[in-house]
């Protein structure tokens, strides 16, 4: 319910026709969707990984396809999907194409009595991006350009942004990652953008279980976004680059939940597949969100 009232705050809390209500809510959605990562989105790496942190690490992969799915718990309604292709252009680096699109479902209207009344409420925002990455001077960066449809109930809203992102190891198994997100002005109190920022450090690398495993300690940061900034604190395992397990806990100052909010991963690496499973624990006891993935590549 705290998630949804996120949502009626957005369309209370500015002028009816100026659209920077529904552009904030169209935003909230995508930070529901983004509740099943188990790491900082700055940090996040994989194909539908770019539409949080358009600066991936280069991937010798000729063509890579990744595809995800998310549900979150029927108390809040909302589903969603990531498609997206990269493909490699030589010096020019990587281009790809994102698409996106997440909502509310269940929503109907009502009178005098709790009874539905003609259609349902379409509650929605689907984003269509162009991205590019490639390193420069040992650093990936990256930039996205978008364009993004909102819709609430008869109201629906366009606009363009434009987002970068970096990522560098500063020092031998350290590093660092930042991105913008939905950035279309230069307020740092606009909630419909946010900006991110992660840090990750090999803690030990060794043999395991008859292969070599690696362990990252990470922290994430969310801010620039008009309210209290959101702090993630997380690790991943590693075996063999076959499977990973990533694990963290989220304080949320978007939803004023005043505790932490676990989530877990794993990704089973099956030639030239990669799945996901990933999952929050909830907040509130509305239950969990789940997001699965796949990602393929192509030499």
């Amino acid at each position: 319910m705290q998630r949804i009232a996120v949502l009626l705050v957005c369309t209370t809390a500015f002028p009816a026709g100026s659209g920077t209500a529904q552009q904030a809510a169209g935003t909230a959605l995508w930070r529901l969707a983004a509740t099943t990562l188990p790491l900082p989105p700055a940090l996040a790496t994989g194909t539908a990984a770019v539409f949080w942190n358009p600066a991936q690490i280069e991937d010798s992969a000729r063509t890579q396809l990744g595809l995800e799915g998310i549900e979150t718990p029927g108390a809040i309604g909302a589903s969603g999907m990531i498609a997206a292709i990269r493909i490699r252009a030589g010096r020019v680096g990587q281009i790809g194409f994102v698409y996106g699109h997440v909502g509310l479902s269940d929503l109907t209207r009502t009178g005098d009595s709790p009874d539905p009344i003609g259609s349902a409420v379409p509650v929605y925002t689907s984003a269509l991006e162009l991205t590019w990455s490639r390193p420069v001077a040992g650093t990936a960066v990256g930039a996205a350009l978008a364009y993004h449809d909102t819709r609430l109930d008869q109201v629906e809203v366009t606009r363009w942004t434009f987002d970068i992102g970096l990522s560098r190891e500063i020092a031998p198994g350290l590093r660092i990652a930042a991105a913008t997100h939905f950035f279309s002005s230069l307020s740092t109190r606009d909630p419909a953008q946010d900006v991110y920022a992660g840090v990750e450090y090999r803690v030990w690398q060794g043999p395991l279980w008859g292969d070599r495993g690696v362990v990252h300690a990470r922290y994430g940061l969310a801010f620039g976004h008009g309210f209290t900034a959101d702090h993630q604190v997380g690790a991943g395992i590693e075996v063999g680059r076959v499977v990973s397990l990533d694990v963290g806990v989220t304080r949320e100052g978007s939803y004023g939940t005043g505790g932490w909010r676990p989530a877990a991963g794993v990704r089973v690496t099956i030639g030239k597949y990669r799945v996901t499973l990933a999952r929050d624990a909830g907040v509130n006891q509305l239950g969990s969100a789940y997001r699965v993935g796949v990602d393929a590549r192509f030499k």
